[in-house]
């Protein structure tokens, strides 16, 4: 459950925010982007993460709009000091297109904007962080040190930022950032079952229950460990230690039985890599 302790709505209507962009044009975009929405207060805009960082020490704020890319240090330095605490504020990164950045975000479940964007565009990432600050004001928790599910997510994010620019080899995920109704759930993939398409989402099967995630299972494909899952049909993944019986049926086709009891169709594209797999496993 998603909570706030500390960065939580000043007012039941009001949300505190501030701007950090080193393009001037980009401020002024966003600062007038904002002014059309009177329920949100702007208390302050800087050009770089150290002044934003000593108004950060002794004020508290709701939403943070953040650019990546600037001199000297970059937005991501400034999100990785606050995913370290347990609270810290939404943050909604502004960036040019950049299709693996936009990946990233969605992966961890994290609110951005592509410049240049449009005032729809931009009414529906309000809305989001307001649904999300709302929610989490309704649990709010007090007294706890606990890192909340949006810190873990934000962290995550970071962590995966840095493991990728230190390392040139793959970086695959080890759990998935999953949003709905306002709410951010951490899931480890060591849990899914098995990954279905359903459009411009996948399917997570996990024990007794089914998690829908805003991505298409080949893009998602791109994040997993070849070594734990296995493409056995054009809409369908499996993690491979699920793998339990393949089925010939009457007419021709496949069925591989998991562990779990589910039985999925596999696709003669992928029968040999099935079979190999149960290979390995005998």
């Amino acid at each position: 459950m998603f909570t706030l302790a500390k960065a939580c709505m000043s007012t039941a209507t009001t949300i505190r925010c501030i701007l950090v962009d080193d393009e001037e044009h980009a401020r002024l975009t966003l600062r007038y982007a904002l002014s059309k929405h009177p329920d949100w207060q702007l208390q302050a805009e800087f050009k770089n993460t150290t002044s934003a960082r000593e108004f950060l020490a002794t004020n508290t704020i709701d939403v943070l709009f953040l650019d990546i890319q600037m001199p000297k240090e970059s937005g991501l330095e400034l999100a990785r000091s606050l995913a370290a605490g347990a609270h810290p504020p939404l943050i909604v990164f502004v960036t040019a297109y950049n299709v693996h950045a936009i990946d990233a975000f969605e992966l961890h479940a994290l609110d951005y904007l592509l410049k240049p964007f449009n005032p729809a565009r931009f009414a529906q990432t309000l809305a989001r962080a307001r649904e999300m600050l709302t929610r989490g004001h309704q649990h709010q928790l007090h007294d706890t040190n606990q890192p909340t599910d949006y810190a873990r997510a934000l962290s995550s994010y970071v962590q995966a930022q840095e493991q990728k620019r230190q390392s040139a080899s793959p970086s695959y995920l080890r759990h998935i950032i999953v949003r709905s109704v306002g709410e951010i759930e951490s899931i480890l993939l060591a849990q899914v079952f098995w990954i279905g398409a359903a459009g411009n989402y996948v399917e997570l099967h996990l024990d007794r229950r089914v998690v829908l995630h805003r991505m298409p299972l080949g893009k998602l494909e791109e994040y997993l460990d070849p070594a734990v899952f296995l493409r056995v049909h054009r809409g369908v993944i499996v993690r491979v230690d699920q793998c339990a019986h393949l089925l010939t049926l009457g007419n021709g086709s496949y069925q591989l039985r998991l562990r779990c009891g589910d039985e999925i169709s596999v696709s003669k594209n992928h029968i040999e890599a099935v079979r190999q797999t149960l290979l390995q496993q005998a």
